[in-house]
């Protein structure tokens, strides 16, 4: 076994070694304008994920700067942090920060997409604030004699402001439907959604209402099946309304069925108020919240429950601590809640997420991500024991002390700093 490893790997080496070598050999002479070029330019470091940016577009558009993959590398780290708005579009914001001799050059610009853009108006939209955010960055380079400005105004001014004629409501719907048919199983299932939400600066609503059922059969023989069908309903909304840059309060109410709970009908109803210690208009960057919720809940339950109980009402309370954070050395994210119910200390639950990405050193970079709950609260418990189908088909919740997940990993980039060549050929995947 340790020969056939050394082997293998002399031969990962040796294969390596030869692709480099044939692709060095075979590569075009560099074009010395395009050194002399890349000699001046800027590097940027773009510090923003595939899903919030179209990385290749990007590159494509911007060709006046280097795009380098380490922000230990760049002149200029671009830091972006996306957050929704009230109309259901995002709101960008592209914090630009110099390093070396651009250090001090610092300065932050928002992008706002709206919800019925396209990919392709939202990319060019992005593009367009990126360059005003370089320019600071190139006018006093031999590339500036390149640069030129452009003024559009609009021929005609509005003299008075638009009025919207849905009053910052944003209403959104859909179906889902999922069919899956094997010679010895069927699955279907469908969801259905409502949301409608209003955010001003002053107050934020929000509503939703989802159903999801699944329905699976499996063969076992001629004369056995197993069939097993869940549902889940639940109707939300919350009023939220500002007091200043650091005070919130609300109220909530909710309307809970679920298969999988012992949830015949939760009704939910409570207020509740959040500090955020960092100004909410740093939110993108920063923040760390510390909120308190007080409920009052009507619990009718499908089956008896471990405490005999059909139906009950409970009041409870939560505090929850979220302390998250991105900066241009990584990201990090803590979410700690705390909750129990009033007529019993004891049945309570404490839940810790945690999540951190870092960059270690240039090219290398580690990622955690971890939640643990200690669970003490779990009042709707059936009585009766679950059965075997329940059990492997997952379909009711099962007595436990507690839930762990932990996912870690390093990864480790290394060779040319560059990458500014867009290569679309057998996709970028």
């Amino acid at each position: 076994m340790v020969k056939k490893a050394v082997w293998f790997l002399f031969l990962s080496v040796w294969t390596l070694s030869f692709v480099v070598h044939g692709f060095s050999l075979g590569a075009p002479d560099d074009d010395p304008q395009s050194d002399k070029l890349r000699s001046i330019a800027p590097n940027v470091f773009l510090d923003c994920s595939r899903r919030d940016c179209d990385l290749d577009y990007i590159r494509t558009e911007i060709t006046f700067v280097n795009y380098v993959r380490d922000p230990q590398s760049s002149d200029v780290h671009i830091l972006v942090t996306r957050q929704s708005t009230g109309s259901g579009g995002r709101e960008y914001t592209l914090s630009f920060m110099g390093k070396g001799k651009y250090e001090g050059r610092d300065s932050s610009l928002k992008y706002y997409s709206k919800s019925m853009d396209t990919q392709d108006q939202i990319r060019k939209g992005f593009v367009n604030v990126m360059k005003q955010g370089l320019i600071p960055y190139l006018y006093d380079t031999p590339l500036s004699e390149f640069i030129t400005v452009s003024y559009t105004q609009k021929a005609k001014r509005l003299s008075a402001p638009v009025q919207d004629k849905w009053n910052y409501w944003v209403f959104y719907t859909s179906f889902r439907g999922n069919l899956n048919f094997e010679e010895q199983s069927k699955r279907y299932s469908y969801s259905v959604s409502l949301s409608a939400n209003r955010t001003t600066e002053a107050t934020k609503f929000r509503f939703w209402a989802n159903g999801n059922f699944n329905e699976r059969r499996y063969i076992i023989s001629e004369d056995d099946e197993v069939i097993s069908r869940s549902a889940r309903k639940t109707v939300w909304t919350q009023l939220i309304r500002s007091i200043d840059d650091h005070w919130s309060y609300g109220a909530s109410a909710s309307f809970y069925s679920s298969t999988y709970d012992n949830a015949a009908l939760f009704t939910t109803i409570g207020p509740a108020i959040e500090y955020n210690i960092f100004p909410y208009d740093q939110a993108t960057r920063r923040e760390l919240r510390i909120q308190y919720r007080l409920d009052f809940s009507i619990r009718n339950y499908d089956e008896i429950t471990i405490y005999d109980k059909t139906r009950e009402n409970l009041f409870s309370q939560l505090l929850q601590v979220v302390w998250e954070m991105k900066e241009p050395w990584g990201s990090l994210g803590v979410q700690l809640r705390g909750s129990t119910f009033l007529h019993d200390w004891s049945k309570n639950n404490l839940q810790l997420e945690a999540g951190i990405s870092m960059r270690i050193l240039k090219g290398l970079s580690f990622n955690v991500e971890g939640e643990y709950s200690r669970v003490r609260d779990q009042l709707a418990l059936p009585k009766r024991d679950a059965s075997v189908e329940e059990i492997l088909l997952e379909i009711r919740r099962l007595a436990t002390s507690y839930d762990l997940r932990l996912q870690m990993g390093f990864s480790f980039r290394f060779g040319s700093i560059y990458s500014n060549v867009v290569n679309p050929r057998f996709g970028n995947r």
